[in-house]
C-alpha cells in the first residue's frame, strides 16, 4: 500500500503499532528513529518539541536522520524568553528545515484568558486552550508523532513504552528507557548546547508561571505546577491497558 492509499484508508493504529513493536520494540534512540523516519512512517510523522531541557537530544537525532521532518513547537505565549532563544539557536545549529510554531490565537486568548491569569485559577483549562487544542489541530493529518518523554522523569511515566497508541495515533517515545546519564553523555558527545535555565535548577521547563526549580532527590518534573495535584498538561495521558 503506497502513501496515498494509506492517507485515504489508514490501517488501524493499534494493529500498526503492534507490528512496529514486534519489529522495533527493543530499540531506542536513533536506532528506533532511523527505520521509522526513513521507511515505516516516512511522511506521516512529526516531532513535537518544547525546546526545553534535553530537547536537543531528539532534535539532533531527527536532524541527522531526516532534517525535513516536521517539528511542532507549541508557543503558549507564556514561555520563558530563554526557551525562545534556545529554539532559535537549535534550529540554526541543526539545520531543521520545517519547524512549525503553533499555539493559541489572539482570539482564543481573548475568549478564554483575557487577563492572562487563567494559569493561576484553573491551570488545566489554561493548558487545554494554550497547548492541547493547538497541538490537536496541528497533528491532524499525522498518523504518528514523536515525544521526548522518559521513564525516569516521574512515577507517572515509569511504565512508558517506546511505541504506544493514544487517541488513535501512534506515539513514538525513543528516549523512554534513557537515563539522565544517557542524555548527558549524548549532549556532551555531540557538543550540543544546554537550555540556559538548566544550570539554575530547572530540569523540566514549560510555561514560566507554572515552572519551578527542582530540588535534589525530586523527580525532574517536580517543578511543574508546584503545589498542585496536576502533573501533566493534558497532551500526554496514560494510555489504557
Amino acid at each position: 500500500m503506497n502513501t496515498v492509499q494509506q492517507a485515504i484508508c489508514p490501517p488501524d493504529a493499534q494493529f500498526r503499532a503492534a507490528q512496529l513493536r514486534q519489529r522495533y520494540g527493543t530499540l531506542g534512540g536513533a536506532e528506533l528513529l532511523q527505520p521509522l523516519l526513513t521507511d515505516e512512517l516516512r511522511g506521516e510523522i512529526a516531532l513535537v518539541s518544547s525546546f526545553g531541557a534535553e530537547s536537543a537530544v531528539l532534535l539532533h537525532m531527527v536532524a541527522t536522520i531526516a532534517p525535513a521532518t516536521p517539528v511542532l513547537f507549541i508557543n503558549t505565549r507564556k514561555l520563558f524568553g530563554e526557551t525562545l532563544r534556545y529554539r532559535d539557536r537549535l534550529v540554526s545549529l541543526l539545520g531543521l528545515s520545517d519547524v512549525r510554531e503553533i499555539g493559541p490565537s489572539r482570539e482564543d486568548e481573548a475568549a478564554h484568558d483575557a487577563k492572562g491569569l487563567l494559569w493561576r485559577s484553573d491551570p488545566t483549562a489554561c493548558c487545554a486552550f494554550r497547548k492541547v487544542a493547538p497541538l490537536t489541530r496541528a497533528l491532524d493529518g499525522f498518523p504518528a508523532w514523536i515525544t521526548g518523554r522518559k521513564r525516569f522523569q516521574a512515577t507517572t511515566r515509569a511504565e512508558l513504552e517506546s511505541i504506544e497508541v493514544s487517541d488513535g495515533k501512534i506515539k513514538i517515545n525513543p528516549l523512554a528507557a534513557w537515563t539522565r546519564d544517557d542524555l548527558t553523555a549524548y549532549l556532551d558527545r555531540h557538543a550540543l548546547p544546554r537550555h540556559d535555565l538548566e544550570a539554575d535548577g530547572y530540569l523540566s521547563i514549560g510555561c514560566m508561571p507554572c515552572t519551578d526549580r527542582v530540588a535534589a532527590g525530586e523527580d525532574s518534573r517536580a517543578g511543574r505546577w508546584r503545589g498542585a495535584e496536576k502533573v501533566e498538561c493534558g497532551i500526554h495521558q496514560i494510555p489504557p491497558r
